[in-house]
């Protein structure tokens, strides 16, 4: 190929892929900036916001680059099958170290705040809230990262180029979303 083929051909695979990246950040921004009012309800879960985002996006990227490297591979093949025992433990595990991250930054984001005096929500209310918005986006990611990386695989794109931007903006707009719902659910049962 020559040099203006491969350019050519990244951009056909990577612009709609930035396109999709660019409208899903100001998506999530604009639910971002309209939760004032849950900020203000739970202390320090501004705090935690970064931490959750970039967790969606390092588990569930890695979630991609699995499966990716597993259809280039021959390991699995490019459609949802009930029996496919590879990518349902790959999916299984995604989603526990989604849990597992979500609730290490829920704990660590408490004991920070506490330490420096800025008196941040009880420590269930931010677990609490970090494991359901966790748990609701981990599943959507998970969804949207096989159906993407399948799609486009059979559509004769290259997965790795998929995935980073479709999944990092996928994450935070299920993020963002799921944890907006993550602390309406919380602070309606109680929690604060």
């Amino acid at each position: 190929m020559t040099v203006r083929e491969v350019a050519v051909e990244a951009y056909r695979e990577g612009l709609p892929a930035l396109g999709a990246s660019v409208v899903g950040g100001l998506l999530a921004g604009v639910v971002l900036g309209g939760m004032r009012g849950e900020f203000r309800a739970v202390p320090g879960l501004l705090v935690l916001v970064p931490a959750l985002l970039a967790t969606r996006g390092n588990v569930y990227g890695s979630l991609g680059a699995r499966i990716a490297t597993a259809l280039h591979q021959g390991l699995i093949e490019p459609r949802v099958r009930t029996g496919d025992d590879r990518l349902q433990r790959a999916v299984a595990a995604a989603i526990a170290n989604g849990l597992l991250a979500s609730t290490f930054a829920a704990v660590v984001a408490f004991l920070v705040l506490t330490l420096i005096g800025s008196g941040p929500a009880p420590i269930a209310t931010l677990v609490a809230i970090a494991l359901l918005a966790g748990l609701l986006s981990g599943i959507a990611l998970s969804l949207t990262v096989v159906l993407v990386v399948f799609a486009g695989y059979r559509r004769g794109y290259n997965p790795d180029t998929l995935v980073g931007p479709i999944v990092t903006t996928a994450g935070d707009v299920f993020g963002v979303a799921f944890l907006l719902l993550a602390v309406r659910v919380v602070l309606r049962l109680g929690g604060t």
